[in-house]
């Protein structure tokens, strides 16, 4: 047994024990799909993402071109925000952002009666209405951002739609996902029910580490 202790020779180690199984299963990922779909199986051990995840035609590479512009990326929580590459944000002068914990969003919250999640869209639609978008927990922020697409007043560099969840989670993916087809908008989604902040983070790492690949 060949000992791997260095982050970087587990990671790699990891990634070819996962191309190798999908090989053995059969699989084969198209280029543009590749890193995607193997860093969210890295984080996640789960290889039902070389299924589930589903690209609108050239969405990886418009999110790589837009990260590679300095598009920020908005997220609806805090911990994809945390798990979001900082050093590979800072090599292309990205920007991230969660307004779930902003005190203005739980008010306008509370005065609607709408979650946390609809009313950070809304903030979301003022300050990057062309950001890239990536919701890992909140369907009801899908639903929302479905609504200011309607209006016009969003139109995001990429979609990333991966909530995880029992209610309202398999409708919101594919509600956004006829959306951004009918509107040419890329997108990248989870269909079904897996997904969460770790498989946003991941997927918005894969594409980081594309546009800006990191020092070996």
């Amino acid at each position: 047994m060949t000992a791997h202790t260095a982050p970087g020779e587990i990671e790699r180690e990891s990634m070819r024990i996962i191309s190798a199984q999908l090989e053995e299963m059969g699989v084969a990922l198209p280029p543009e799909c590749r890193e995607v779909v193997l860093r969210a199986i890295h984080t996640t051990a789960d290889f039902d993402y070389a299924q589930n995840l589903v690209f609108t035609p050239g969405a990886a590479e418009a999110g790589i071109q837009a990260l590679k512009q300095g598009v920020p990326i908005v997220t609806d929580t805090n911990m994809a925000l945390s798990g979001i590459n900082q050093a590979a944000c800072r090599r292309l002068g990205v920007e991230r952002y969660c307004y779930m914990a902003d005190p203005r969003v739980a008010q306008q919250a509370a005065e609607t009666g709408s979650t946390r999640a609809a009313a950070a869209v809304d903030r979301w639609a003022a300050e990057h209405p062309e950001a890239v978008f990536a919701v890992g927990n909140a369907p009801t922020a899908l639903l929302r951002m479905a609504e200011r697409m309607e209006a016009g007043e969003l139109r995001p560099a990429l979609v990333i739609a991966v909530p995880v969840g029992f209610v309202n989670v398999v409708e919101s993916k594919e509600e956004i996902l006829r959306l951004c087809r009918e509107k040419n908008v890329p997108i990248i989604a989870a269909m079904g029910r897996k997904g969460g902040s770790t498989v946003a983070a991941a997927i918005c790492n894969a594409l980081l580490y594309q546009a800006s690949p990191r020092p070996i």
